[in-house]
């Protein structure tokens, strides 16, 4: 990549006076709710089912397992939903290399809140047998190729139009989204358990999903009033007649894109083990679910505090330096929240959950901008998607099912469980010193 300064630490207040004017006009503004709602929404959905797989589906889709057997089922349902967003990065971020950002976050958000309204509909394994869990893994697919194409299209048309000194912040609306929509999808299904548990198990779990299409009607109106990155304007006549986007990754970007998954990976582990291992290990130990639903949600909160703050201070002080902070962070807090989480108390699960998701956040805030900038305009959608989602898929949706395998093996002990975790964790701290730095490259000038 050719580098060329952005806004240097040197530049005069009359600079940064521009740059605060030109992220506060009133395009911008719509921009940043646009990215900012449409990934709350898709996360609201996606994340959803991740805390349905921890409660609800172990029992009412997996009827004829054992207990353990079944929430090992569930998170491998979860898991299909991650397996796919890879390839819908692929595919997504084909036609938002070639064709625009703005069209494929259309047609994403449709797809998922169409996907989620069915789930809040489907038959339970007990009314129509194996076809539910069939038809459960089928739904969770489309939802995983969704999300596959959402994250890219919000941040890139957040960040292409953003000042370069503001690119981490303006990035970090869509990375936002996912704690926000993790805050609602907790809330929302931790009032439902407040029912009893016949009339949760048997209707109260849905009323959850079905209320997506509300909030996708929201951030449809939203989305269409967005313009077209202009970066990309500039680009599109070429963009046409450019081969395929993910060929180009595969073959001049393969650093980047191994390092961008391997850094990505440290956040969406965290993810996984805190925000739906530990859900069910928790509760599964004796926590009341509806108080483990509630901290999740605080600690949500907690992370989406964070993000913006780390965002902020990333554009400052650099991509890299936060993320070590917060890779490093979670390395010493592994085993503490592990054993937090094994009392099977809601406090001590509180405490574990608020901890871990502030570190997340830490490592979120800057990542957008990060992940973006491994990459030229040509091929960013594709390039920073799959590198996104690729972290996603080994990060936040196997590790839920390797967690619980793990712990199955050894007899409830978490000493192994954590050595892993640590160690996954230092190879992303490793891939991050040999990743490059891109807080004062001009976007135009990566090639």
């Amino acid at each position: 990549m050719t580098a060329t300064h952005g806004v240097p630490p040197s530049s005069n207040r009359r600079d940064m006076e521009l740059l605060q004017e030109s992220i506060n006009t009133p395009m911008m503004r719509r921009i940043l709710a646009s990215s900012f709602l449409g990934t709350m929404i898709e996360f609201y959905d996606f994340l959803l089912y991740a805390t349905a797989a921890a409660v609800v589906f172990n029992k009412i889709f997996f009827i004829s397992m054992s207990p353990a057997m079944a929430t090992f089922a569930s998170f491998a349902t979860l898991a299909a939903g991650y397996v796919a967003r890879p390839l819908g990065a692929v595919i997504f971020g084909h036609f938002g290399d070639r064709l625009g950002r703005k069209g494929v976050l259309v047609v994403s958000m449709l797809a998922m809140g169409i996907c989620t309204t069915v789930i809040g509909l489907l038959p339970t394994a007990a009314q129509i047998g194996v076809l539910a869990p069939v038809i459960l893994v089928s739904i969770r697919i489309i939802q995983g190729l969704a999300i596959g194409g959402e994250w890219g299209g919000a941040m890139l048309i957040a960040l292409e139009h953003a000042p370069g000194g503001k690119r981490g912040f303006a990035a970090s609306f869509a990375n936002l989204g996912a704690p926000a929509g993790a805050i609602l999808g907790a809330i929302a299904m931790a009032l439902a358990t407040t029912l009893p548990d016949e009339q949760f198990f048997s209707w109260g779990w849905r009323v959850p999903f079905l209320f997506s299409i509300v909030l996708v009607f929201i951030g449809m109106v939203v989305r269409l009033k967005v313009t077209e990155s202009p970066l990309f304007q500039e680009f599109e006549k070429e963009a046409e007649t450019r081969r395929l986007p993910i060929m180009d990754v595969l073959t001049n970007y393969p650093k980047n894109l191994s390092l961008g998954i391997l850094v990505g990976m440290s956040q969406l582990m965290i993810a996984g083990i805190a925000t739906v291992w530990a859900v069910n290990f928790a509760i599964e130990h004796g926590a009341d679910k509806t108080g483990v639903l509630s901290a999740k949600a605080f600690a949500a909160a907690v992370m989406l505090i964070m993000t913006l703050i780390s965002a902020k201070l990333c554009d400052r002080y650099g991509r890299k330096p936060i993320i070590a902070v917060g890779i490093a962070a979670a390395m010493i807090f592994a085993y503490p929240m592990l054993l937090l989480v094994q009392t099977g108390t809601v406090a001590n699960f509180t405490i574990a959950v608020m901890v871990a998701q502030g570190i997340q956040g830490i490592i979120l805030g800057p990542l957008a901008a990060f992940l973006a900038e491994l990459f030229p305009t040509r091929v960013r959608f594709t390039g920073a998607s799959v590198a996104f989602q690729g972290a996603s898929t080994i990060g936040a949706g196997l590790t839920p099912m390797v967690a619980a395998a793990i712990v199955l093996a050894t007899g409830g002990s978490i000493v192994t469980l954590g050595a892993v975790w640590i160690g996954a964790l230092a190879i992303s701290l490793l891939a991050l010193v040999f990743a490059p730095e891109g807080r004062k490259l001009e976007l135009q000038e990566i090639k």
